[in-house]
C-alpha cells in the first residue's frame, strides 16, 4: 500500500536549465540515426546549399537528413507530421536540436537531395558489413508491388488526352473573344468613368444608395403583402380541414371518436368481402396444364440460337492509357487485385539485410533477373563489398530458359510453385544423379530444385525476402510512396530500405562502437 501521492506541481519550474537529451535513453534510436549521420559523406548536401547569402540562417542539411531518416525508421513519411512531432515528441526534438522546420522546408529538402537519399543506402549496407551483417552465402530476390501516388481513376488513353488538350484550348479561345467583344483594348477590371472621376464620384455613389433605398422599400411592401396572403390562405385551409371526414376537428370528443372507428370496421369488412369473392374465383377457374417436357428444350434450344445470333462482335483491343497524375505509373496485378504503381524489387540476405533495392515499371519479373544481379554486384562493390555472391534463390516468376543459363551468380530458380514440386517429390521421390541429357536449361533447374539438396537450399528463399517486405509494409506501414515519378519512387524506396538496414543494425550493435 502507498504511503501517499507524489504531488503534482504544474507551475513548478526546472530549477537548472533543461537538456532533452536526458529525457531518451542512451541507447535510443534517435542517438544511433545521428552518429550514422555523422559517418556518412555529406559533402554533396553542403555543395547544394553553399552559405555566404543573404536572408536569414538556413537549417542545418545534416540535421533535416537526420529527421528524414529517423522518421522513416519510425514509419513517419508525412512532411506535415514531422513538423509536429518536431514540437510534442522528445526524439524528434532532440534530432532537431528544438529546432522546428516546416513541412516545406522537410518535403523540399526531400525532393531537392534524391541522389543523396540513394547513396544512403550504399552508405548503410557498408555499416552493415563492417558490423559483420552481410552474409552472401544465399540471396533471395523478389518484388513487391507498391502503390504509386495516383489514382488508377486518372488513367487517360490519347484519344481522351487529345479531346480534353483541344476542349481546353476551345474553351480559352471563346473566353478571350467573349472578353474582347465586351472590353475590347480594355483589361476589363478598369473603373467606370463617373467612378474614376473624382468630381463625378460622390453624385454616382449617392445615386446608388438611393436606388438601394427604394429596392430595399419596395422588397419590404411586398414582403408585407405576400405575409398577409399567406395568413390568409392558410386560414383558408384550415376551413377546409374542418370539414374533410374522417380528419378529427379541433374540438373531437368521445362521439367522434367512436364514429370514426365505426367506419374504419365498415372498410375493413368491405375490402375483406371482395378478397374472399376473388379468391374463390381463382379456384374455381383452375391453373393452366403445364407444357411437356420436350417442348422445354425446344424453347430452350430456340433461346440459346437467338442468343447466339444477337450476339455482340468482339470488342477491339482497349487503348493504351497513362495516368495523368503519375504518368511513370501503370496498372499491376496485386495479391489484394489490381493497383496504380509500381514494381519494387529487393535482394535480401541470409541476415535480413537489403543488399540492393530499385524501382522498375515492370509489371512481371522474368526481365528482371539478369538486371538485379547486376544490380546486387555494383552495389556490393561501392559498399566495399568485395565477397562473391553464393547461391541466388529465385522464384517462379524469373523463370526462363535465357535467364537460366545467362553468366552471374549460381542461381536457383523455381519452375513452377513450390507446393507443385513438393507435391512432385512426395510423389515421385528426390531426384538423384545428374540431369538427363539434352534437356532444355528449365529441365536441368527443375531436375536440381527436386534433389534433395536443391530443395532445401530453395526452402530458404521465402524464409530470407518475404520477411522483409512484411517488415516493410506491415511494420513501417510502408504499401504506398508519396513521391511521384520512377526516379523520385526508386529514391524513397531505397531510403526505406535503407531505414530498415538501421533498424536491424541498430538492434545488432545497440550503440557498440564500430571501428573505421
Amino acid at each position: 500500500m502507498a504511503h501517499g501521492y507524489k504531488p503534482v506541481d504544474r507551475d513548478q519550474l526546472f530549477l537548472l536549465p533543461p537538456d532533452v537529451r536526458e529525457w531518451l535513453a542512451e541507447d535510443h534510436l534517435a542517438f544511433f540515426v545521428i552518429e550514422v549521420v555523422d559517418r556518412v559523406d555529406t559533402t554533396a548536401l553542403h555543395e547544394a546549399h553553399p552559405l555566404g547569402g543573404v536572408g536569414r540562417q538556413a537549417y542545418h542539411p545534416e540535421m533535416l537528413l537526420a529527421l528524414l531518416v529517423y522518421a522513416y525508421c519510425t514509419g513517419v513519411r508525412s512532411s506535415r507530421r514531422i513538423e509536429q512531432l518536431c514540437q510534442v515528441d522528445v526524439a524528434f526534438r532532440v534530432i532537431a536540436a528544438n529546432h522546428q522546420p516546416d513541412h516545406s522546408t522537410i518535403a523540399r529538402f526531400r525532393a531537392d537531395n534524391s541522389s543523396m537519399l540513394e547513396s544512403l543506402f550504399t552508405d548503410v549496407l557498408a555499416l552493415c558489413a563492417e558490423a559483420g551483417l552481410v552474409n552472401l552465402g544465399v540471396i533471395a530476390v523478389d518484388g513487391t508491388k507498391m502503390k504509386a501516388n495516383a489514382s488508377p481513376l486518372a488513367n487517360r488513353s490519347r484519344a481522351q488526352i487529345e479531346a480534353e488538350v483541344a476542349r481546353i484550348l476551345a474553351e480559352a479561345e471563346a473566353v478571350d473573344a467573349e472578353e474582347d467583344a465586351l472590353y475590347g483594348d480594355r483589361r476589363g477590371d478598369e473603373l467606370p468613368a463617373e467612378l474614376a472621376d473624382p468630381r463625378t464620384r460622390k453624385a454616382r455613389l449617392d445615386a446608388a444608395l438611393q436606388a438601394l433605398r427604394e429596392q430595399e422599400a419596395a422588397r419590404q411592401a411586398e414582403e408585407s403583402a405576400t405575409s398577409a396572403a399567406r395568413q390568409r390562405l392558410e386560414q383558408e385551409a384550415a376551413a377546409k380541414r374542418q370539414a374533410v371526414p374522417g380528419r378529427p376537428p379541433k374540438t373531437a370528443g368521445v362521439e367522434w371518436a367512436q364514429a370514426n372507428l365505426a367506419r374504419a370496421v365498415s372498410d375493413y369488412d368491405a375490402r375483406l368481402e371482395e378478397y374472399r369473392r376473388a379468391r374463390e374465383a381463382a379456384r374455381a377457374a383452375g391453373l393452366p396444364l403445364p407444357p411437356r417436357a420436350d417442348a422445354h428444350r425446344k424453347l430452350r434450344a430456340r433461346r440459346m440460337l437467338e442468343r447466339a445470333l444477337s450476339a455482340p462482335p468482339p470488342e477491339p483491343k482497349k487503348p493504351l492509357r497513362v495516368n495523368t497524375t503519375d504518368p511513370d505509373s501503370g496498372v499491376m496485378k496485386a495479391p489484394g487485385g489490381w493497383v496504380q504503381g509500381y514494381n519494387a524489387q529487393a535482394v535480401v540476405d541470409a541476415n535480413g539485410i537489403v543488399v540492393a533495392a530499385t524501382v522498375t515499371q515492370k509489371h512481371g519479373d522474368v526481365e528482371l533477373l539478369r538486371p538485379m544481379m547486376a544490380a546486387t554486384r555494383k552495389e556490393l562493390d561501392a559498399a566495399g563489398v568485395a565477397a562473391p555472391i553464393g547461391t541466388m534463390l529465385f522464384d517462379a516468376g524469373y523463370c526462363s530458359d535465357d535467364n537460366i543459363s545467362a553468366p552471374g551468380p549460381d542461381r536457383l530458380v523455381a519452375t513452377a510453385k513450390s507446393y507443385k514440386l513438393r507435391r512432385r517429390v512426395r510423389a515421385e521421390g528426390f531426384a538423384g544423379g545428374p540431369p538427363p541429357p539434352d534437356v532444355s536449361p528449365t529441365r536441368q533447374m527443375e531436375h536440381r530444385l527436386c534433389s534433395e539438396e536443391g530443395m532445401e537450399l530453395y526452402k530458404q528463399r521465402q524464409v530470407l525476402v518475404e520477411p522483409a517486405f512484411g517488415d516493410v509494409k506491415e511494420n513501417l506501414g510502408y504499401r504506398s510512396f508519396v513521391r511521384r515519378g520512377l526516379a523520385a519512387c526508386d529514391a524513397e524506396w531505397r531510403l526505406i530500405c535503407a531505414a530498415k538496414n538501421l533498424r536491424k543494425l541498430y538492434r545488432a550493435t545497440r550503440l557498440a562502437p564500430v571501428t573505421a
